[in-house]
């Protein structure tokens, strides 16, 4: 469970946050929606301790993340968020298994152990026989398939993601998002979305919404 206390964040007089609270259970699919700087994409990286609060107070399974040391932070990011991002961010000289291994072995998992898990997901996502072939030689919905991979590769408990569908046309979208559900069907993950795709935020568990830096709707969906 996600716990998040009166969060504020400003940069100089810009008040970006002003006073988030929210809690995200376990295995809920969230989404976060809102007009263009809301503060989406700032709250989501304060949780996903990428950046840091001005005020408030950020808990995993009641232990508090937003005062840790930056090491200790880094450590605690790699081994339990995987992050997906709208434009994958995959490195181009890799391919994409080598792609989805480095989060493991940035976390001290062996080679092998690390090659053996991303070969796993490939095949999870459909790409084993694309496993050599670098991100210039991979589709728009490939490459975000093999990002996914590599949100996933240290078994985290939560998956941020930001606009993950964007760049997508509509049947590598629909893929995506059904994607997110196979997830959390098979591993139980829990996945906070920040999109403008008001479909996927339909599909959502919940929707949080977003405007001038509060929040002004949480909702559950009817399915």
């Amino acid at each position: 469970m996600i716990e998040i206390s009166n969060i504020t964040k400003r940069y100089d007089q810009l008040e970006v946050l002003k006073g988030i609270d929210l809690t995200i259970p376990d295995h809920e699919i969230v989404s976060i929606v809102g007009a263009s700087g809301a503060g989406k994409t700032t709250l989501l990286q304060i949780i996903g301790t990428l950046e840091k609060p001005t005020s408030g107070s950020i808990t995993f399974d009641n232990k508090r993340v937003d005062n840790l040391a930056d090491r200790e932070m880094a450590r605690f990011r790699n081994a339990h968020i995987g992050f997906v991002f709208q434009f994958h961010q995959l490195l181009p000289e890799f391919t994409a298994l080598e792609n989805i291994m480095l989060p493991a072995l940035i976390n001290g998992r062996s080679h092998r152990e690390a090659e053996k898990r991303a070969a796993e997901l490939l095949s999870f996502m459909g790409l084993t026989d694309r496993s050599k072939h670098k991100p210039a030689q991979l589709s728009g919905g490939e490459k975000q398939r093999v990002a996914v991979a590599r949100a996933l590769v240290n078994n985290p408990s939560v998956i941020l993601a930001d606009e993950p569908s964007g760049s997508l046309d509509t049947l590598n979208k629909t893929e995506l998002h059904n994607l997110f559900f196979d997830l959390r069907r098979q591993w139980g993950h829990t996945f906070l979305i920040v999109t403008h795709d008001e479909s996927l935020a339909t599909l959502s568990d919940r929707t949080i919404r977003l405007q001038d830096g509060c929040v002004i709707n949480d909702q559950y969906n009817n399915k």
